[in-house]
């Protein structure tokens, strides 16, 4: 797809970048078959093939509209046409130039700028946990609106004291923590479990996926900095081996560090080795399970699991967990249809395009439900709380299963 960039992109890094991707682009369609607000809306424009040409638009110096930002906003950023794509266009980056070009371009109603100044805000603050804690507390008085958010609160358990030469740093996260803190346990007690010592930098914070996703760029990657700043002290020692992260949305944009800050030139190189280190936690399963092997006692009932899009599309990571978790002895499967497909959580959308996410929310469970599973195990902590506000069945993440099944 050729285009002609406006002078005030034509020189610019993300102008460079734009057509580059437009580039590979052959408007073959075949991103429309896998594009869940495609599937749902049938409207040319909440696809990808009508974004990109929108933001082509918008780049040959057409002016944006409220329209323009309605269909932008509502791509859920799940990346599914990226992984149907022959092309390889990268729609992902693709779609984060467009938005802020546009939000810089299209004021927004007072309400609509609160509500996201206070996700962006509120998330990744310090106050962000006592606020859980406070609407826990009243979870049943809350209006049903406002509960489905608010997951019950949960056990953390015990972190392992033991030490070992093999370590691992991980990212705490903004709201995992508070929503579901036996996650972070979890996952350092299986580490353990395997002799692996699991670190956590103090400094270390949001991944920045908040903020840049909701079009605060700068400030997004204000955070990113911070983390490379956290953790670099333990990587130019060498005092551990990777950088794991079990949630797949911090996962994908912690990978892309090393591209969102390739123009800076005080962080281009440290970013890209943090990149490089980073894993998701499924990468670690094949080496620890010949270590748990004999040590896992797993629950009777089937498991039915949904592998987030920032899993499988963003991370290009497809089949691992329910192999290696099969290898151990559990019962796992995933939907018999639409796996592929999002779940609608996909960050802040649930909160900003509830219609469509809840839509896509019970097409996924209705799929799940097929299994006719005990638990259902994801890998992210958006995806889990989704699920759950939609299902009595319990939803979990992998890694709690199995460390609950440690003997």
């Amino acid at each position: 797809m050729q285009t002609q960039l406006s002078p005030e992109f034509k020189d610019t890094p993300e102008g460079r970048e734009a057509e580059a991707i437009l580039r590979k682009c052959v408007h073959c369609g075949f991103c429309t078959a896998t594009c869940p607000t495609y599937q749902l809306l049938g409207d040319e424009l909440d696809g990808p093939r009508g974004r990109i040409y929108l933001i082509k638009q918008v780049l040959e110096g057409q002016t944006p509209t409220e329209k323009t930002q309605l269909h932008l906003d509502r791509c859920l950023t799940c990346r599914n046409c990226e992984t149907t794509c022959p092309s390889g266009v990268q729609y992902g980056h693709l779609i984060d130039i467009g938005r802020q070009i546009v939000e810089d371009r299209v004021p927004r109603a007072a309400p609509e700028r609160a509500l996201r100044w206070a996700l962006k805000e509120g998330l990744p603050s310090p106050l962000f946990a006592p606020a859980m804690k406070l609407g826990q507390a009243v979870r049943g008085l809350l209006p049903s609106v406002l509960k489905k958010k608010v997951p019950a609160p949960q056990a953390a358990g015990q972190w392992p004291v033991r030490q070992h030469a093999r370590k691992v740093l991980m990212l705490a996260g903004c709201v995992q923590p508070a929503m579901a803190p036996n996650i972070n346990s979890a996952t350092a007690r299986v580490l353990d479990a395997a002799g692996i010592q699991t670190l956590i930098a103090p400094a270390a914070g949001c991944c920045g996926g908040v903020k840049f996703h909701l079009n605060d760029q700068a400030g997004g990657r204000d955070q990113m900095r911070a983390n490379v700043d956290a953790w670099w002290p333990y990587v130019e020692g060498g005092q551990v081996e990777a950088i794991v992260m079990n949630a797949s949305g911090c996962g994908v944009t912690v990978k892309e560090y090393g591209h969102l800050l390739a123009h800076d030139p005080a962080y281009a190189d440290k970013a890209r080795r943090i990149s490089e280190l980073t894993q998701d936690l499924s990468e670690l399963l094949p080496a620890l399970v010949p270590a748990l092997r004999g040590r896992v006692k797993p629950p009777a009932g089937t498991l039915a699991y949904h592998p987030p899009c920032t899993l499988q599309h963003g991370q290009q990571l497809r089949g691992g967990v329910e192999q290696h978790l099969g290898e151990l002895g559990f019962a796992v499967r995933v939907a018999p249809m639409e796996s592929h497909l999002c779940c609608g959580s996909a960050g802040t959308y649930s909160v900003l395009q509830p219609e469509i996410s809840e839509q896509l929310r019970d097409r996924k469970l209705g799929h799940l439900a097929a299994v006719e599973p005990t638990a259902i195990v994801s890998a992210n902590i958006g995806c889990i709380t989704h699920l759950q506000s939609g299902t009595g069945t319990p939803v979990r993440h992998w890694v709690e299963v199995l460390d609950a099944a440690l003997v």
